[in-house]
């Protein structure tokens, strides 16, 4: 059925282990050189240690030339020993050493061949950390973000929450394209595998939890199916949804969204500005870039502010947010500010 592909059921409830490649936690990369200067280090470390612990037991041990042992005797032994080959030249004869020998020499040698095969072991053992670190991740995000889709608009919000200052571990990217998810996460984006307009894949990623989502999807359908799902889930999340057609702003917002964009007609303004006021659009573009020039800000009313009105402050104030609703500065509502409400205003950006 289907076309004979699998559909995930429950994997929200699944193993960790079972979405090892579904959900993705970046990890600290380390340069090779250093890894493989580490595990010779570890090795020569080992060695040494067998070495010694021969040649202070070497009364044990018995050299068919009937000498006794150096410590170049002792080191020798320890390499053949450990790296299994086993000449049989130098054997421990008393008890005491054959049970060092089992207790001390064997672990050591055990330990040698991890290192000498660590590679290999990496490999293998890459799918038991990722399942540590998703079951990790999984129990401690709280109030995070959820960016549906890395395309253009995706990865255009994401760089304007990092330019704000959002940590890139309180950003999580859903998609089903597993190129733009290997660009996420070398950005060190935490990333899940899968369709948002599934239930199971959006819980992969906390959106029970998060602070809010975005819906940054290529198609409007797709995004008013992610928008209710991701709405479904979560009663109280700020979602901000990017759509096509100004057609569809309706459906978006009953489908639970609390802000929608409409990317071809906001880029058709602008486009049409630029042709008779091009420094308009320059200033749009400014203030939309938070790294430089100015910016939009939200801050809260402080105190002493109280009582008077916005158009007297040192800030450029655009407009205030009074009971989550938005009253631009002009009205008379906002003529005397009460406590609890919000400012945007104009701040200049570091540069």
């Amino acid at each position: 059925m289907f076309g004979g592909r699998r559909t995930p059921i429950g994997l929200s409830s699944s193993p960790d282990y079972a979405l090892v490649g579904l959900l993705r936690i970046p990890a600290v990369q380390t340069s090779p050189w250093i890894s493989l200067t580490r595990r010779v280090l570890v090795a020569i470390a080992l060695l040494l240690t067998a070495a010694t612990v021969v040649y202070l037991g070497r009364a044990g041990y018995h050299d068919n030339t009937g000498n006794e042992l150096s410590f170049l005797d002792a080191l020798y032994y320890a390499t053949v020993s450990l790296s299994t080959t086993g000449y049989g030249d130098i054997t421990p004869a008393s008890p005491s050493a054959r049970l060092i020998n089992t207790i001390v020499i064997t672990p050591l040698r055990i330990l040698f061949l991890i290192v000498l095969v660590g590679t290999t072991l990496s490999v293998l053992t890459e799918r038991s950390r990722q399942a540590f670190k998703i079951q990790r991740w999984r129990h401690t995000v709280r109030n995070h973000t959820v960016v549906v889709g890395y395309g253009t608009k995706g990865r255009t919000a994401i760089d304007a929450m990092l330019g704000d200052g959002v940590a890139q571990s309180d950003i999580v990217v859903v998609d089903t394209d597993a190129v733009a998810l290997e660009a996420a996460a070398s950005a060190g984006l935490v990333t899940v595998h899968g369709s948002a307009t599934k239930s199971d894949v959006l819980r992969l990623t906390g959106v029970q939890r998060a602070a809010s989502v975005i819906v940054a999807t290529n198609r409007d359908d797709t995004a008013t199916l992610v928008t209710l799902t991701a709405r479904e889930l979560n009663k109280t999340a700020k979602i901000v949804v990017a759509i096509r057609e100004a057609e569809n702003t309706h459906l978006v917002r009953q489908s639970g969204a609390d802000s929608v964009v409409v990317s071809s007609e906001t880029a058709g303004r602008l486009l049409g500005i630029a042709t008779t006021t091009p420094t308009v659009v320059e200033m749009m573009e400014d203030l939309l870039t938070p790294e430089q020039g100015f910016a939009v800000a939200e801050r809260d009313v402080e105190p002493g502010e109280v009582g008077g009105s916005p158009r007297h402050l040192s800030e450029i104030v655009l407009g205030v947010v009074r009971d989550g609703d938005l009253i631009r500065v002009g009205e008379p509502e906002v003529d005397a500010l009460e406590a609890g409400d919000k400012l945007l205003y104009i701040r200049r950006s570091a540069k």
